[in-house]
Formats: C-alpha cells, sequence, structure tokens
C-alpha cells in the first residue's frame, strides 16, 4: 500500500554519513511540512524544536560562565549572549547564528557557542540579530556591523566583560557566516583589525549557479525549496550582487584570516569552497577543511554524528591556532 501522507524519500548518497543519514530519516518521518510550505513563525518553532527541546542540557560545555546582555545594533539594542570559558585575557568572537536571516536565535545556537568557546579558547558574543521578513535586508548587516564595532571598540576594556584582549575575531554559520564575511569586509574598510574569521558553510554569493546547488538540492536538510523561501524572506527586490548580500563579489584583498568549513552534501558547498580559494587568490591567508560525508548545519549535529562532532572540534581547534599563536 502507498503511504499518501507523506512524499517518498529522496535518494541519498552511500557515501553519507550513516548516523546523519538517521537524522535526516527521523526528520523525513516526523511529518512536518517542507520549511517553504510554512509561515516564518512556524519554521521558527520547528528549528528550535530540533536545535533546543532535542538537546541534552547534561552534555553541555562546562564554561565559567555564560551572561545574557544587550549590544548596540543598527536600529537599537540588540539581545546577546557572552561565552567565558576560564579566567584571564582571552581574545573575542562576536558570532552570527545561522537559519537563512529568517530563523534561529541565541538558543538554537547555544551549544555552537558554547563549544567554540571552549575549543577556541576565546570570548564568544552571539548575537541576535533582527530578522526577515519583518526586517529584511539591509538589517541584519546593520545590526551585525553595529554589535561588532561596539565590541571591538570595548574588548580590552575589563570592566565591559568582554574578552580582555584587544584581539576581536568574527563568525558564523550558513547566513551567520554571510554576515560575518560582510563585516570583516567592513573593518577592513573602515580601517579596524579583526584578527580571524570563521565561517561554517557560509552562503558568500546568491547569485553565482554552483553546481552542488543542483547536487544537493534535494534531502540533505538544506533544500533548494527552503534556499528560495529564505532568499525571498530577506532579499526581496534588493539586488543580489551587492556585496553586501554576496561578499564574494566584493573586494577580498586585505582581508583578515579566515577559517572556512563546507561539506560533502551541502548545496553550500561550492560557493563555500570558491570563496576560500578566491580570498587566498587574493592574498588572504585561509584555511580550508571539506568535510565528507557531512550536510548543511553540521556544526549543531555533534549530538547525532561523530563524524560531525570531529569536523567541530577540528575547525574549532583552527581557530584557536589563529588566535593564539
Amino acid at each position: 500500500m502507498t503511504d499518501t501522507n507523506h512524499a517518498p524519500r529522496p535518494r541519498l548518497d552511500p557515501d553519507l554519513d550513516p548516523e546523519l543519514a538517521a537524522l535526516l530519516g527521523f526528520l523525513a518521518d516526523s511529518g512536518q511540512p517542507p520549511m517553504s510550505e510554512q509561515t516564518a513563525a512556524q519554521a521558527r518553532a520547528g528549528f528550535r524544536a530540533l536545535s533546543v527541546d532535542l538537546r541534552d542540557a547534561s552534555l553541555l560545555p562546562v564554561l565559567e560562565s555564560v551572561r545574557d546582555v544587550t549590544v548596540p545594533g543598527g536600529a537599537g539594542d540588540l539581545a546577546a549572549r557572552v561565552y567565558r570559558p576560564r579566567a584571564g585575557e582571552l581574545p573575542t568572537i562576536v558570532f552570527f547564528h545561522g537559519g537563512g536571516w529568517v530563523i534561529g536565535d541565541l538558543d538554537t545556537h547555544d551549544l555552537t557557542c558554547r563549544t567554540l568557546a571552549r575549543d577556541a579558547d576565546a570570548v564568544v558574543v552571539s548575537v541576535d540579530y533582527r530578522l526577515a521578513p519583518e526586517h529584511p535586508f539591509p538589517a541584519a548587516v546593520d545590526d551585525a556591523e553595529a554589535a561588532t564595532r561596539w565590541v571591538a571598540e570595548n574588548a580590552a576594556d575589563p570592566s565591559a566583560g568582554l574578552g580582555g584582549s584587544a584581539v576581536v575575531a568574527v563568525g558564523g554559520d550558513s547566513a551567520g557566516g554571510n554576515l560575518a564575511a560582510i563585516v570583516a569586509q567592513t573593518f577592513r574598510d573602515e580601517g579596524r583589525p579583526l584578527g580571524a574569521q570563521l565561517l561554517l558553510y557560509p552562503a558568500t554569493d546568491l547569485v553565482t549557479e554552483h553546481a552542488s546547488l543542483v547536487e544537493n538540492a534535494e534531502g540533505y536538510f538544506l533544500d533548494a525549496p527552503s534556499i528560495a523561501w529564505f532568499f525571498e524572506q530577506y532579499v526581496g527586490s534588493a539586488d543580489p550582487t551587492d556585496p553586501r548580500l554576496s561578499p564574494a563579489l566584493g573586494d577580498l584583498a586585505g582581508l583578515a584570516p579566515a577559517v572556512v568549513a563546507v561539506a560533502q552534501f551541502d548545496p553550500l558547498r561550492d560557493a563555500g569552497t570558491a570563496y576560500a580559494r578566491d580570498l587566498e587568490a587574493a592574498g588572504v591567508p585561509v584555511e580550508l577543511h571539506s568535510f565528507p560525508g557531512l550536510i548543511h548545519g553540521f556544526a549543531d549535529m555533534g549530538r547525532f554524528s561523530k563524524a560531525a562532532q570531529a569536523a567541530v572540534e577540528q575547525t574549532f581547534a583552527a581557530m584557536r591556532t589563529l588566535l593564539h599563536p
């Protein structure tokens, strides 16, 4: 008998990590409609259910402190969360969560930020920037730039509760990687130094039709309809060739050293890989970590997959090396 309530599962590549294949099967059987058929509110709730409700709090990395604060944004104060792994003077990483500029918040990326603080040995400031469609482009960019400027101006001040060192870096995953890459370009233009940029499967090019967009268009967590849905919510009528939307189309010379991580079965794989290579061609020190068998979003999937956990450890260790030479 054919089940008429569920579309057939896409056929997945046998090289996909088995534990991630099991996770994708669980999600496919959950009965949730595709993200592209949901409202923004529904998609946000579903993302929180996966990222927060399935989390085992007993396995969270133990840090010296985690504090909720406010930081300046592009149009008023923003919620933020400061993660300190230990006492002492440390660099500060300003982190922007993923979620297509539409979903995600401080809680959905709490585990990622705790792990980054511990493994990179840095204070992490996670910024709850404004989301589309309520706040389309350039609201998220304005918020990311304003928050990072404030951190850079206050990071070395002991009373600010940040790292205590003047070394500041940016980082993010997916749409957050897009924002981090854009902030790195803005800081270069403004003559503000950055210690590093961490770009996890970043959305760097909203124009070019890379091969991985077709190869991994269906079945691997982030799919083509979802990408189009995010694009519609955030970009709207703006010009996607604007470097504040597609940082790959901006000037890449003189940017902060970068750690770039991409996954084999991610539609954004080729865009991230091309960005790393273009950075290198522009004279920017780059470490490209390309992980076989993994999918988009793997930085928050270590609790489901040993391979994803190993990839996170490797990538964050590279960031630690950059920040603690």
